[in-house]
């Protein structure tokens, strides 16, 4: 058979181990351990140890059956003689100390030692809502914010782009053009400065924004008090007031944000029971169309049984009617946040108009 080289020499010692390095027995180790489908994180190793162990691994042949079983057994004897392993590193030092020492601490000996908060920034950056997008798009360079725009999710880019001055907005999707030969170090050193930020920001007792705080007690209250609280943020702070009433979700706004297309899904986790005094008890102005929203998004049969339970059902207290509007209101937002269907906003209206 012809080769395109000389063949590799075999490391033979007729009988008698051959004498190795500590480079060269570890190249027989990790070769040993990947053809027995051990999954090893070299990529864990620096880029220079990761290197020199793939040129050694190219360098070395064939091993007879006499010194493989003699680094065996040295690695087996070495493992053995091991009492406790410490990681190495302050990355991993505080990663074995996170909760047992002070969240200030450990973000001072991070900070100083330069090494990642929580594993790959780029996915805490994905996590962030828009609006803190929006700042790092705002004030860093476009051609960072070009990056950012690249590594986020699409449809969360889209929304990026949409709540972005018009310029700006341009000069960054131009920007992205621009891209094309940037390094997967540089954007690494990109998303560690971005996260870094995060870092700095002092800590906060409530993760909720106060709007979406307000919003969630509002969707709670009896609908008079929630009247009359948003009657009196409009008088103190009309802006705020805005960004709370788009916090509130009540039965009201179901044919608002649920999308006639995922209605089948909201009457299957709805209880059934439930659903027909909720539908019973919406007579008023604001609540009688979500009756009609909702019968006229399920198939025929469905409505049809729904309106004879209806009707079947009777008036309904007010009390208990808002009870059952809040349980229906509570299974759509089960349903938001699982993912199962997607809330539809404001923005989604006006691009349907």
């Amino acid at each position: 058979m012809m080769t395109s080289g000389p063949a590799p020499s075999p490391i033979r010692t007729g009988g008698e181990p051959k004498q190795l390095d500590a480079r060269a027995k570890a190249a027989i180790v990790v070769r040993l351990l990947i053809n027995d489908g051990t999954d090893i994180p070299l990529e864990s190793l620096p880029e220079d140890l990761q290197a020199k162990l793939t040129q050694q691994m190219g360098q070395m042949g064939l091993i007879d059956r006499d010194t493989l079983a003699s680094v065996v057994d040295e690695f087996a004897d070495a493992l053995e003689s091991v009492g406790l392993a410490f990681t190495n590193g302050i990355a991993g030092a505080l990663n074995s100390l996170d909760g047992k020492i002070s969240r200030q601490t450990a973000n001072r000996l991070r900070k100083e030692a330069g090494v990642r908060q929580l594993g790959d920034p780029w996915e805490r950056l994905r996590a962030l809502p828009i609006e803190d997008l929006i700042g790092f798009a705002e004030n860093e360079s476009i051609e960072v914010a070009a990056v950012l725009l690249s590594k986020i999710e699409t449809k969360k880019a889209a929304e990026l782009l949409g709540k972005l001055p018009g310029p700006l907005a341009r000069r960054i999707t131009y920007a992205v053009s621009q891209t094309e030969s940037v390094t997967p170090e540089a954007v690494d050193r990109i998303g560690l400065s971005l996260a870094a930020q995060l870092d700095e920001r002092p800590e906060i007792a409530f993760q909720a924004r106060p709007n979406t705080r307000v919003g969630a007690i509002l969707n709670q209250s009896a609908a008079k008090t929630r009247d009359d609280m948003l009657t009196g943020l409009d008088e103190t702070d009309a802006e705020f007031a805005e960004r709370v009433r788009k916090e509130i979700f009540t039965f009201a706004h179901v044919s608002i944000r649920v999308k006639p297309a995922d209605v089948p899904a909201v009457i299957r986790a709805c209880d059934p029971a439930v659903l027909v005094t909720a539908m019973a008890g919406a007579t008023d102005p604001e609540t009688s169309g979500v009756v009609d929203f909702l019968l006229d998004n399920m198939s025929q049969r469905m409505a049809d049984n729904l309106r004879d339970e209806i009707t079947d059902k009777g008036k309904v207290k007010k009390k208990e009617a808002e009870e059952a509007m809040g349980a229906v209101v509570a299974s759509i937002r089960e349903l938001f946040d699982l993912g199962e269907i997607e809330m539809q906003t404001e923005d989604d209206d006006e691009e349907e108009e």
